[in-house]
């Protein structure tokens, strides 16, 4: 009889060149590499006729059905893009289990930490504010990313845009959050509940920021997590410009994805670049320049006005001299 196992058993039934066949459309894909693994399954990227696709695939039929239908709910909101497209939805049998999987778009880039590596606060500034564009779609439709991490998050070649990956974490506004990662988590650092709500996706970007100044992820450490994670944040250039709005995100003080990334606009706005010492050793150097320049053109005139004298009293000498 087949039925429904562990992650495990199904990682022991994929593998690189394995080719998928639906059992009820027929279609095939052959598995090139992994590209994640979560709770509710594996993505893979595939290879299939009409071109490269990321496969998930699971062992539970109700929690790959559930994503299924968020995908399609997001596909009805006209104009916005809130998730991969999804292509195609069955089953592939073997000897041992039946295993759903379904096929949506997949697409080329970084995840959003990685693509921060050697960038900085102004790319920061660009991508957060984007990423909360793209939460902000998600909570007015209902929803909350739930399961927000960098490699949920990508950062696509062609146009250094943000994308949102895996909605395996997904969660209807008001339930708890089904899936979740730790680090990312406010439950964890003792800032709140999981209740889905938008608040609990914002603290999930600030951890992210400070993901991109301490890509080595450090352990939580004992007493208040909140005092830590501030520690952390003043210490970091990077995250300098963004210090009050990041603690404003871990302690839950923005309701809405558009209240933070209005609040990152007006920062950026207002923060007045104050001149270094640097700046004003050229400003300094400049103006030698300038007035070393006016001087020689002074000097230049004069010059000019010397000799254009001197020939018209050569000229006048010449008249006289012929009359």
């Amino acid at each position: 009889m087949k039925m429904n196992g562990s992650t495990a058993n199904l990682n022991q039934e994929l593998y690189s060149g394995l080719t998928i066949e639906g059992k009820w459309n027929k279609k095939t894909y052959t598995l090139i590499r992994k590209l994640g693994e979560g709770v509710t399954g594996t993505v893979y990227l595939a290879r299939s006729l009409d071109g490269n696709v990321a496969l998930k695939l699971g062992m539970d039929q109700m929690s790959i059905a559930q994503e299924v239908n968020v995908l399609k709910q997001f596909s009805k909101v006209q104009g916005k893009i809130l998730g991969p497209c999804l292509f195609d939805v069955d089953d592939h049998e073997t000897r041992v289990i039946s295993i759903p999987f379904y096929a949506m778009e997949y697409i080329q880039g970084v995840n959003f930490v990685t693509f921060m590596k050697n960038r900085g606060s102004e790319w920061l500034f660009v991508l957060t504010v984007q990423l909360l564009n793209r939460l902000e779609d998600f909570h007015q439709a209902g929803w909350v990313f739930g399961d927000l991490k960098p490699d949920n998050i990508i950062v696509t070649s062609d146009e250094a845009s943000v994308r949102l990956l895996d909605v395996g974490g997904t969660t209807k506004l008001g339930r708890a959050v089904k899936e979740y990662t730790e680090y990312y988590d406010r439950g964890y650092w003792g800032r709140g509940s999981r209740k889905a709500e938008p608040s609990y996706d914002l603290f999930s970007v600030a951890m992210m920021m400070i993901d991109c100044a301490y890509p080595e992820q450090i352990k939580k450490g004992k007493g208040d997590g909140l005092s830590q994670l501030k520690r952390m944040v003043s210490q970091s250039p990077l995250l300098k410009p963004f210090k009050d709005i990041i603690v404003k995100a871990l302690t839950g003080e923005f309701e809405t994805a558009g209240e933070m990334r209005n609040a990152l606009k007006g920062e950026r706005i207002s923060r007045k670049r104050k001149p270094t010492i640097r700046d004003k050793e050229v400003s300094r150097n400049q103006y030698k320049k300038v007035r070393n320049h006016h001087k020689k053109k002074a000097r230049l005139t004069d010059l000019l006005f010397i000799l254009a004298f001197v020939l018209l009293l050569f000229i006048l000498y010449l008249s006289i001299s012929l009359f």
